[in-house]
């Protein structure tokens, strides 16, 4: 059932975004008097085909990876005559620009329409409030303490754990400081701390902004009774059931299955004993850890998990805006991405953050299936985080991409004509070898990944 999840995600996630991007472009060309030959969703083999009163037509092929808007356009073939003020290449500068910005822009508008819909629909969120702090870390020299709620991050209002996670991301490989703003529990006052940085997570592959910090967030004890398995995990590999209560581990006794999750993470690779209560009957297990990640992000994994239980309604918070009210937080979540996206991609190429973090097609088919299979709030703040990145990506200035005709036209502009065949051929060849350098770098990512 979850591959048949991922394969209807990522066709309705490519099929949309791809469709909106290219409708973006072929809008605003019909408005320049530009004369459209073909709208493609997808490459290779047609599948479906038909045309409308203009002579454009449409195509549904069945390489559902990219599209593209074909244009009249000189260069490209000979033109009738009667046709050549229909000719891309004939329309001034400035419609030109405005073509080409299209189709980012219209995966922005998109983004903001998905962020518009869930601001409606509404959210229950986890409070922000810490369950504890690790001796000597970054969050314990701050001052802050076990009970305390997170209220805002470098001036950001955080509702949930996922704003503040939000918030910390954009810090990464950073040195400096974060401010926050936490509350004691029964209080109202808010108290201000400083969160002290040095070159913070540089180059960590996956990093955990959250834990990395020393903070664990608060949630709800959980009896350390098995209640689910990997079946190609260590934990089933040594015998354990579900059902098993734990009771020690490496001799430490066990009250709450967190204990488990922070002993068994900083232990990968390692052979552990697990005291366990089955049948009345008390028995010592040997497991061995596997690790999880590379390098300095490796941690341990048992492969075994519990039965979750209800949180207290006081630690819930209900998020929900009003039509008018969710325009704005729609807008300003998707600049806040675009911001994030383009920043972290800058941070990729000063070495700040791992190159690792950069995802390739089976990465986003798998997060493509998850959200579908988890719902329709999940699977449309999926379609808007991949629509603004598909906006930004098409914005850099590469040639080959949206960012690269924009960059050529911009200096047409500023210089009265425009760049000789040849130099836009050269920038043509090294725009090619960086889309194709980077989509194997994202694809070995992704195959890391796996």
């Amino acid at each position: 059932m979850s591959a048949l999840y991922m394969i209807v995600g990522t066709l309705v996630a490519l099929g949309v975004l791809v469709t909106f991007h290219e409708f973006g472009h072929f809008w605003v060309a019909r408005r320049c008097g530009v004369k459209v030959l073909r709208f493609s969703v997808g490459f290779g083999m047609p599948l479906l085909r038909w045309r409308d009163r203009q002579g454009t037509e449409y195509v549904v092929a069945a390489i559902p990876l990219g599209g593209y808007v074909k244009m009249l356009d000189e260069r490209e073939g000979e033109v009738p005559a009667e046709l050549i003020d229909q000719s891309f290449n004939r329309k001034s500068v400035y419609q030109r620009i405005a073509i080409v910005i299209a189709g980012p822009v219209a995966n922005f508008l998109l983004a903001i329409v998905f962020f518009w819909v869930l601001a409606m629909l509404g959210s229950q969120q986890v409070r922000p409030v810490i369950g504890g702090v690790e001796a000597g870390s970054i969050a314990d020299k701050a001052g802050l303490t076990s009970g305390q709620e997170i209220v805002s991050v470098d001036g950001e209002n955080t509702t949930g754990w996922s704003a503040v996670n939000l918030q910390l991301v954009r810090r990464l490989g950073e040195t400096g400081s974060i401010a926050l703003k936490v509350r004691d529990q029964g209080s109202e006052i808010e108290t201000p701390r400083s969160l002290v940085l040095d070159n913070w997570l540089k180059g960590s592959a996956e990093p955990d902004p959250i834990r990395s910090l020393g903070i664990r967030p608060w949630r709800p004890s959980l009896p350390p009774v098995l209640a689910e398995l990997d079946p190609a995990g260590p934990a089933q590999a040594a015998g354990l059931k579900t059902g098993d209560r734990l009771l020690a581990l490496d001799g430490q006794p066990l009250s709450d299955w967190q204990q488990v999750v922070d002993w068994v993470r900083v232990r990968p690779d390692t052979r552990i004993s697990l005291s366990i209560e089955r049948d009345d009957a008390k028995l010592d297990v040997p497991v061995t850890l596997v690790a999880r990640g590379e390098g300095k992000a490796a941690a341990g994994y048992l492969g075994a998990g519990v039965k979750a239980i209800a949180w207290p309604p006081e630690m819930l918070r209900e998020v929900r805006y009003g039509p008018v009210a969710a325009v704005a937080e729609g807008a300003q979540r998707t600049w806040t991405m675009s911001v994030l996206t383009l920043d972290s991609l800058k941070k990729m190429l000063f070495g700040e953050l791992s190159v690792k973090n950069l995802s390739g097609p089976i990465t986003i088919a798998k997060v493509a299936g998850a959200s579908a299979q988890s719902g329709v709030g999940d699977f449309l703040n999926f379609l808007a985080y991949l629509s603004i990145s598909l906006g930004v990506l098409n914005l850099l200035p590469i040639p080959v991409l949206d960012g690269g005709h924009l960059l050529f036209y911009l200096i047409e502009w500023a210089r009265g004509r425009p760049l000789s065949e040849k130099v836009q051929g050269w920038g043509a060849q090294i725009g090619i070898s960086l889309v194709v350098g980077v989509m194997l770098l994202a694809l070995v990512n992704d195959l890391g990944r796996l």
